[in-house]
């Protein structure tokens, strides 16, 4: 399995630094998935007998100069910053999912790959957030063509989702809950279910979530639409989701 830690152009990988999200005022259905989210895996440390590389302490222009200019701290620095916002986004967009670290080696590397396209390093956060949506994108897209986009059986999704964290053990209403939410999210289109996940969960604003997607405003408020009224329409019939959506069903909100 691939991991971020051995991929070259990261570098040397250091030990994780906390690293916090932007403060955001989340809807209610983030908190089934924010109490459940898992930790990053650990960043193991250097061998004995190697230098570790001294902190970065430069802003996102710097940091983007220093990866453009392949700087042995650049990548460690790279991870180490935006490891726990990018792994959040894609665990909140695919919930407890086999694919889950592969698919955040893969928007690490994008980003790497596409560095040169990125006009202003001070939006490196945003740009990361969209390159990983478009990486969960593509990969619901792939799953959908060979006709595997329900990843579990609805039965199953209970069980797998109390592998994520150790904080589902005891707390068996959050796992309930956080089961049945991701075995409807699983069963929905994928551009609906990412549009709702980014606005009802992610918390992001119409405009953010429409340019996170590449999609005009109005494809964006189309999609939503059509996955919220899937979403809290079979919702209705999970006991387990009612006090988490119950204040949930509102409109459209911008």
């Amino acid at each position: 399995m691939k991991r971020i830690s051995t991929d070259p152009r990261l570098g040397e990988v250091a030990p994780t630094s906390a690293v916090t999200p932007a403060t955001m005022s989340r809807p209610p259905l983030a908190g089934i998935v924010g109490q459940a989210m898992p930790a990053i895996p650990a960043i193991p440390r250097p061998a004995r007998g190697v230098l570790r590389s001294l902190p970065f302490d430069g802003d996102a222009a710097d940091l983007v100069a220093a990866l453009k200019e392949k700087r042995a701290d650049a990548g460690a620095a790279f991870y180490d910053r935006y490891a726990r916002d990018i792994h959040g986004i894609v665990f909140r967009l695919m919930g407890p999912d086999p694919d889950l670290a592969d698919t955040v080696h893969d928007v690490f590397v994008r980003a790497l790959e596409s560095l040169g396209q990125l006009r202003d390093p001070q939006v490196l956060r945003s740009w990361m957030f969209g390159i990983a949506v478009r990486t969960v994108h593509i990969r619901f897209q792939k799953r959908r063509r060979g006709k595997w986009l329900r990843f579990l059986a609805p039965e199953e999704v209970p069980e797998a989702v109390s592998q994520v964290s150790s904080r589902l053990e005891a707390d068996t209403e959050l796992r309930a809950a956080l089961g049945d939410a991701y075995a409807i999210l699983g069963a929905m289109d994928p551009e609906e279910r990412i549009a709702f996940v980014l606005q009802r969960v992610e918390g992001m604003s119409l405009e953010d979530g429409a340019q996170a997607m590449g999609l005009s405003m109005a494809t964006f408020r189309r999609r939503l639409a059509r996955g919220e009224e899937k979403f809290f329409t079979r919702a209705k019939n999970r006991p387990a989701l009612d006090a988490w959506t119950k204040d949930a069903t509102g409109g459209i909100k911008s």
